[in-house]
């Protein structure tokens, strides 16, 4: 299979052999691919500079099976740096595409969904409401998207004022009903579903049940990435 010219971001690199890069992409069109960069830490190359995550590219491969090896990449547009501050989540968003989305599956949805973190990521006040709502689009391109218009048990309308508890296989459902799930407000859902305002006590709300979808996804697998958001908040 030949492969030309496809926009696409590098969301892992590491060496390989003596001068060459393993890589994982995403594309467009293609999803998740894992690539061979032969040649492209040696000192001449051009792509050493280029591979970089973040940035969007051009790429072209060849070849079948898990591995395939790349033949040209070039810059599609002025890429705008991450803030240092913004880095981590970038990363983060990164590790999450690649444990979740199968090689060779296209994935125009999530790919959409990744280049708009990263152009908000570099805008945004803060980086917790565009991190909430990429997840939220990654669930619901994976096919686990979240219900958040109505009450699950009896298929009444969300209200702002009302305490629910969400049930990750059912839904939300009052939290006067059920002793388990995710304890969030009905403000919260509605959030979720809106697009999510800079409010603290709501963020603190949403990020709970999309980290708690997203870890079912996972299957118990720890995010190398929210390690290290950990060790950052631990006092030295």
């Amino acid at each position: 299979m030949r492969v030309s010219l496809q926009p696409a971001f590098i969301l892992h690199r590491r060496p390989y052999l003596n001068s060459s890069l393993l890589l994982e992409a995403l594309s467009r069109d293609h999803g998740r691919s894992g690539l061979v960069a032969r040649g492209a830490m040696s000192v001449r190359s051009r792509l050493k500079g280029l591979l970089q995550p973040f940035a969007p590219l051009l790429l072209s491969w060849s070849g079948a099976g898990e591995l395939a090896t790349l033949t040209a990449a070039e810059e599609a547009g002025r890429p705008a740096p991450l803030p240092a501050d913004r880095v981590l989540a970038g990363l983060y968003a990164n590790e999450l595409l690649v444990r979740l989305l199968p090689r060779h599956d296209p994935q125009p949805g999530s790919f959409h969904a990744y280049e708009t973190l990263l152009g908000e990521l570099v805008a945004a006040p803060g980086a917790e409401p565009p991190l909430r709502r990429f997840e939220k689009a990654l669930l619901q391109e994976l096919g686990y998207g979240l219900s958040l218009d109505r009450e699950a048990a009896g298929g009444g309308p969300i209200i702002a004022e009302q305490r629910y508890r969400y049930v990750l296989d059912r839904g939300p459902l009052l939290a006067t009903r059920v002793e388990t799930g995710v304890p969030i407000s009905g403000r919260s859902l509605l959030a979720l579903r809106d697009g999510i305002p800079d409010d603290s006590a709501v963020l603190k709300e949403i990020k709970r049940l999309t980290r708690a979808a997203l870890a079912q996804q996972l299957g118990g697998r720890v995010l190398k990435t929210r390690e290290l958001y950990r060790a950052r908040r631990e006092p030295e």
